[in-house]
């Protein structure tokens, strides 16, 4: 999950800045509320000062579409971020994944006695 504050500071301008990409499990909102939660208690942030948009790849977005595709560079930051977060969060489900069922593929064989031994064998690599 990519998290960007945006803030009009006191001389009226908007200030967006790119705060942190928190690794979330599953995008359900229970698991998207422990990470925002997380990332505001550890940064010693106030959510009662919070003011939200969120992002669901339709309806809410569209005056920021329109924005980019009037301005290149906006349209080229967009296109990045966008590109960063889908493979950073693609590649984070999936290494999860893949750790899960490795980790039930080791518990299964340990049971039945029969995990292989061997210098390299069943470690962990990326």
């Amino acid at each position: 999950m990519g998290v960007v504050f945006r803030y009009v500071d006191k001389k009226g301008d908007v200030i967006e800045r790119f705060v942190n990409i928190q690794h979330v499990s599953d995008i359900i909102s229970n698991s998207l509320k422990e990470a925002i939660d997380t990332l505001f208690s550890r940064e010693e942030l106030s959510t009662s000062m919070l003011r939200g948009q969120g992002y669901d790849g339709a309806s809410n977005m569209k005056a920021l579409v329109a924005v980019a595709k009037g301005n290149a560079d906006v349209a080229t930051l967009f296109t990045s971020c966008n590109s960063l977060v889908n493979i950073v969060g693609a590649s984070c489900r999936l290494c999860d994944m893949l750790r899960d069922q490795l980790q039930k593929d080791i518990t299964k064989a340990l049971e039945n006695d029969n995990l292989p031994k061997g210098q390299g064998l069943n470690q962990e690599t990326c």
